[in-house]
């Protein structure tokens, strides 16, 4: 029997990430269900798609040798990806710079192998009325912050010269109600769901990157244990293969990944079409790059991978690109096939 390969991200599977997912998994892999398993027996060996889509597939991972893959949703620290890399629940995740980087300095033997967002996509969204467009603008005013991302905000504030008592941080969840209700200055997101979301309801509201403001950490990067590059190498050469296969697809066709996650994977969602539409063209700018359509998608130039560092510098996470980084599996799978390139 072909074992079954877990996989986690590190938020969990709310609105927010169902989208990325299901442009991975739709165009990649395919079948119904697929957010808690999915292998040979559910894809379409035919590709294509059904009108509902629930037989969009292409194959990609039944192709890399892959008998089976269960996604799990990873949240707070017992259940992060870290955590499931170390315990071995989990052999490859989604995570982040500063949160592997945290993990690695606490001993974890893990590397970063590839980067799905080349620009990290948290912003500071407000009210167009009382706009927040540079970190010094959030002096003195109230900003509603995640517990998961308390680190990240705090670096933002430290690479911009700023402390914690510039500012008022209210604790929050995910739901920017109190920003639209006035409880808030300034809100913690992602430039690719609230700023869109909260249009769709009438909120008219601006926004600035970290990544424009000396953070220009990348995200949603691919985690994996040091023993699994020492010893499965050719495994995770072959999914990064599937993987950049079904990033190329979801690129190619926004339309179609925003279709997948309101009629497919996300159906229990209620989600809006156009509203989905508009994430997936957003969270495009950030998977693509002149550097990846130089060196294809999800990798790293030396030049990001040293700006990366720097960054995690202002999150007072001092450690070397050595430590944190390994893009030579990916540099090999593009020499290996540099048709993935086009």
């Amino acid at each position: 029997m072909t074992p079954v390969h877990r996989f986690s991200s590190g938020p969990t599977l709310n609105r927010r990430s169902l989208l990325r997912y299901s442009a991975l998994a739709g165009a990649a892999l395919g079948g119904t269900g697929l957010l808690a398993a999915c292998g040979g027996d559910a894809t379409d060996s035919s590709g294509g798609s059904t009108p509902d889509g629930s037989k969009y597939s292409k194959g990609y991972f039944k192709e890399a040798g892959f008998g089976s893959v269960e996604l799990i949703a990873g949240g707070a620290a017992s259940t992060s990806v870290e955590a499931g890399l170390d315990t071995g629940k989990i052999w490859l995740g989604l995570s982040a710079p500063q949160t592997t980087a945290r993990a690695v300095l606490e001993g974890l033997p893990a590397k970063i192998v590839a980067t799905t967002y080349q620009k990290n996509p948290f912003a500071i969204v407000s009210s167009a009325a009382k706009p927040i467009k540079t970190p010094e603008d959030m002096k003195g005013r109230k900003i509603g912050v995640q517990d998961t991302n308390q680190l990240i905000f705090h670096a933002l504030l430290a690479a911009n010269g700023m402390k914690s008592g510039d500012v008022t941080i209210v604790p929050a969840q995910f739901d920017p109600s109190p920003l639209a209700n006035g409880e808030v200055d300034g809100w913690v997101s992602y430039v690719t769901n609230e700023p869109i979301t909260l249009t769709a309801k009438g909120f008219a509201n601006t926004h600035f990157l970290f990544a424009d403001y000396n953070l220009p950490l990348v995200a949603e990067t691919l985690t994996v244990k040091q023993a699994t590059i020492d010893k499965e190498r050719e495994k995770l050469k072959a999914f990064l293969v599937a993987e950049i296969k079904g990033w190329k697809d979801a690129v190619a066709d926004p339309a179609e990944s925003a279709r997948l996650a309101v009629e497919v994977y996300g159906k229990d969602q209620k989600l809006d079409l156009a509203e989905q539409t508009k994430e997936a063209v957003a969270q495009n700018d950030l998977v693509i790059s002149p550097d990846t359509a130089a060196n294809g998608l999800l990798t790293m130039t030396d030049s990001l991978i040293e700006q990366n560092i720097t960054a995690l510098r202002s999150a007072e996470l001092a450690i070397t690109a050595d430590q944190l980084f390994d893009l030579s599996v990916l540099r090999e799978v593009y020499a290996e096939n540099p048709g993935l390139k086009a």
